[in-house]
């Protein structure tokens, strides 16, 4: 019995799990809120819906969106007019677009992590991806394997379908993959593209519906993580302390997403913002009373920006101050609502600023954060962070030497 307890013991890691590497990514598309409205009703040739229109209109004046990046073009809509009727088959001709192009977007985001944390490739010991954008067997981690020329031995973990809290899920799954295998080094990729998603207007449009078509965006994130880092060769940025995943009970409908022949189509409660201000302190107290630390203003935030209202509810149930979402806030103004994908640009975007403000962390000079994922369910997925300080140099793009 020792021995075999012993030998458990020699297969995991003695710290906690580390991310080591950052990268993203996005098509280069670009829309910009300001013009989208009639664009988007001239695209789908709905001129004439101009109450709709207007009240399109003002959706995306409130969105707190600046600009989001798209792989969708409008000579390819030209080309498949079905994908803007959402009674229209068109599930096959999106999939043959995404299941290509999901992966290439992962592959782009993971070549700048991998370049970033400068090991070989071959170290790579786990793989995830997670989309809502497609399925496929094998799948989009299958397909990004392949394109990075991973080692065909990599432990793969193909997450489908499950919205916008999975940017926390999947941090959680590397954290328990890389704290209990000795040496592992996880490759996390959430790529999403809204195509899946894409429909134009009708008779029967709802307002969380036109919502979906004003906030979302493409893109992609990925991430290095590992236990117990060799600092001689690698840079640590963020230890995962805790990770911890519920749902808030009696909440079925808030949100959720239903794929059809007619692609993905979103829904989104009026409800959201408040069932999760109302449950978010208790995910904080269980998260945080084992360190003593009942300040929310005393920790970083990294929070999944589901809109504005969701931002700005959680802030003042919470008493925080006006810059503890800054990083949340920034993400959804320049790139959109990228769904589970956002809360990783929200990482890169904190670690950057904090290297270009002096700061001794890369939590905006804290030692503790919190990391949330909202989705379906209705989801909250939280994680304890601590940041570990850094001395990367201050530039608007963070490389490290690559032995890649």
């Amino acid at each position: 019995m020792d021995l075999i307890a012993e030998m458990r013991k020699a297969e995991r890691a003695q710290g906690p799990a580390t991310i080591l590497a950052i990268g993203t990514a996005n098509p280069s598309n670009c829309i910009y809120q300001h013009d989208y409205p009639d664009y988007y009703f001239q695209l789908t040739n709905t001129q004439h819906m101009l109450g709709l229109q207007q009240k399109f209109k003002r959706i995306c004046e409130k969105s707190m969106v600046r600009k989001r990046y798209v792989h969708l073009t409008e000579e390819f809509i030209q080309r498949n007019p079905s994908i803007c009727d959402n009674t229209s088959p068109s599930l096959d001709v999106r999939q043959d677009l995404l299941v290509v192009e999901v992966p290439k977007l992962g592959q782009e985001a993971a070549t700048k992590a991998i370049k970033e944390w400068g090991q070989p490739r071959s170290n790579i010991t786990h793989l995830i991806f997670c989309t809502n954008s497609c399925v496929e067997m094998p799948g989009s981690d299958y397909r990004l394997a392949n394109l990075l020329g991973l080692n065909p031995c990599v432990k793969r973990y193909m997450m489908y379908q499950q919205g916008c809290y999975a940017g926390g899920m999947v941090l959680r799954l590397a954290k328990d993959l890389a704290e209990n295998t000795k040496g592992a080094r996880v490759l996390v990729v959430c790529s999403e593209i809204t195509a899946i998603a894409f429909h134009g207007p009708n008779e029967n449009t709802t307002v969380d519906y036109l919502v979906g078509q004003a906030i979302f965006g493409d893109g992609a994130g990925a991430v290095i993580v590992g236990s117990d880092p060799d600092l001689e060769r690698e840079l640590p940025l963020f230890e995962m302390v805790s990770a911890a995943q519920t749902f808030v009970p009696d909440s079925v409908g808030a949100i959720g997403g239903r794929l059809s022949e007619a692609g993905l189509t979103f829904y989104l409660g009026k409800t959201v913002p408040g069932l999760i201000s109302e449950n978010i302190e208790k995910a904080l107290i269980q998260a945080f009373s084992p360190l003593g630390i009942t300040d929310w203003n005393s920790i970083f935030w990294i929070v999944h920006p589901g809109g504005p209202a969701i931002l700005d509810q959680v802030e003042l149930k919470l008493g925080l101050e006006k810059d503890k979402m800054r990083a949340s806030r920034h993400v959804l103004s320049e790139y959109g609502n990228m769904s589970h994908v956002s809360v990783l640009f929200i990482i890169d975007e904190m670690r950057k600023k904090s290297v270009t403000d002096g700061a001794a962390t890369t939590g905006e000079g804290l030692d503790w954060g919190v990391l949330f994922g909202f989705g379906p369910g209705l989801t909250i997925e939280t994680i304890v962070l601590r940041s570990i300080p850094t001395t990367l140099p201050a530039v608007p793009s963070i490389i490290i030497a690559s032995q890649v």
